[in-house]
């Protein structure tokens, strides 16, 4: 596992969680996991189900509460650093029947908030226009959301993380369920995203893709088992210790990793 950097480099770090713990009902969900996440790295959350995925990057942004631990996001508490944050919610967890248009969402991003109610400026509107141009959604952004096909709300999502110039992006499970030309958006928006410094934190479950779209991984099964760049943390040996060996997945991840050797 990478060690923390010291207090000197602490504001340049995008993301150090330290001991965090949450739990559900006093059933720990995640557990005691530590990390520091270093600057403009692609980086892939990866565990089966229930390992704690997307709690972690919830209490990561206080959108549950945290049974112990702390959270520091260059240096600061969310609470402080939340104009530096970007965040793509699972798709499901939306209420897609809310009476907003595409463009209406994706210009809610440059205010560096989360909610979705306030009223919506010209500049926000052009810029939101640039968003959805550049994941080619133009032509549907006075479409209702409800309106969209699941690979387009989706998209509107990577808009909408586009205008919000984030230094730091939360994604979770941008990927699930998405046709091809929705990943290929993903990818190269991650991509453009790290050319220009940025940092993202994505919640991912195709393990065969891992290797060739993220640069850093950390393997969580309510605990950090691994954390630290692809191409040294990536193998069988901690792929089991993650999964225990029951996913079919495993032996075709392997030998990806060998190949890529």
């Amino acid at each position: 596992m990478n060690a923390e950097p010291n207090l000197r480099d602490l504001k340049q770090t995008p993301l150090v969680v330290r001991d965090l713990t949450v739990a559900y009902h006093r059933k720990p969900v995640v557990w005691d996991v530590g990390l520091s996440i270093p600057e403009g790295k692609l980086v892939s959350v990866v565990g089966p189900n229930g390992a704690g995925k997307s709690t972690l990057l919830k209490a990561c942004l206080d959108l549950i509460p945290r049974s112990s631990g702390e959270v520091l996001i260059y240096g600061e508490p969310y609470a402080k650093a939340r104009k530096r944050v970007g965040y793509v919610p699972q798709r499901e967890s939306v209420d897609w029947d809310f009476p907003v248009s595409a463009l209406d969402v994706v210009a809610m991003g440059t205010y560096g908030q989360l909610g979705w109610f306030r009223r919506v400026n010209k500049r926000s509107k052009a810029l939101a226009m640039q968003a959805l141009d550049r994941v080619g959604l133009a032509d549907y952004a006075h479409r209702q959301i409800s309106q969209l096909s699941g690979g387009q709300q989706q998209r509107t999502f990577l808009a909408r993380a586009l205008v919000q110039d984030a230094d730091i992006y939360f994604m979770d499970e941008p990927f699930a369920a998405v046709d091809a030309a929705t990943e290929r958006a993903i990818v190269e928006l991650l991509k453009e995203l790290q050319s220009r410094g940025k940092t993202c934190l994505v919640v991912h479950h195709d393990l065969a893709t891992v290797p060739q779209y993220f640069d850093w991984t950390v393997f969580l099964n309510m605990r950090v088992v691994a954390s630290g760049p692809t191409a040294e943390v990536f193998t069988p040996e901690n792929l089991h210790k993650t999964y225990g060996g029951k996913l079919s997945l495993l032996t075709e991840a392997a030998e990806k990793i060998a190949k890529a050797r």
